[in-house]
């Protein structure tokens, strides 16, 4: 079962003895943003983990220890690792959401619907042809969130490889909007790859990624819970 846990900005308080917990890194990224909108949705992702973790391993959230190292350059800004736990952090707009297994490698994404993004140029430079013609040949008023969808599939994919912006998008092809989320061809990833669709919140769209054959199980979490522990 992977566990899918949601926060909102918008209702849930943000507490600054979180940063107590913090290690020196993650501190230093915090105070690297400038918004405060931006800072929150990193501290409450970092809090949603650390407490994630520590209720498993029964620990205190400041003595989980989280590896971010990027395998590119060391900086500390990659996929978050720790140790008997596969993670991935989310967010957009007013949503965070983290990820969790023990064991397979995963990816989440969440995107808010921008009704004014010109998503015919964005689809020119990140999406496959094939997905870039179906985008083209709908209603103009659908296809910001036909973008979303694609975006999103494709994000979850290469969060669950590790692979990042160093992915090439176009050459991943996935399902069209209208149907379940799924790959259709990577040949970069001759190994499995699954994607399912995940309920977020209205004008959001949201992807899972599992690296595995097995069929995918999800269960969404209110991190309500977590934060108020």
């Amino acid at each position: 079962m992977i566990e899918v846990w949601w926060a909102r900005l918008s209702t849930q308080p943000i507490d600054p003895a979180w940063i107590t917990d913090l290690d020196p890194t993650e501190r230093e990224r915090l105070a690297a943003y400038v918004r405060t909108e931006d800072q929150n949705r990193f501290l409450l992702g970092c809090t949603i983990v650390r407490r994630l973790l520590a209720r498993r391993q029964q620990l205190p959230p400041a003595s989980i220890h989280l590896n971010r190292r990027c395998p590119d350059c060391g900086r500390p800004h990659g996929k978050v690792h720790a140790e008997g736990a596969e993670l991935s952090i989310t967010h957009s707009g007013d949503l965070v959401g983290v990820a969790f297994h023990p064991s397979t490698p995963i990816g989440l994404d969440v995107e808010l619907i921008n009704p004014s993004v010109d998503a015919v140029a964005l689809a020119r430079v990140s999406l496959a042809p094939v997905e870039t013609d179906d985008l083209v040949r709908r209603p103009p008023a659908d296809r910001a969130a036909a973008f979303t969808t694609y975006w999103t599939r494709k994000e979850a994919a290469i969060k669950a490889t590790g692979e990042g912006i160093r992915a090439d998008l176009t050459k991943l092809v996935v399902t069209t909007p209208d149907q379940p989320a799924a790959v259709v061809s990577w040949p970069d990833h001759p190994d499995p790859v699954q994607l399912i669709d995940v309920d977020s919140a209205p004008d959001y769209r949201a992807t899972l990624a599992a690296l595995t054959a097995d069929p995918i199980e999800v269960s969404l979490q209110d991190a309500a819970d977590l934060l108020g522990s």
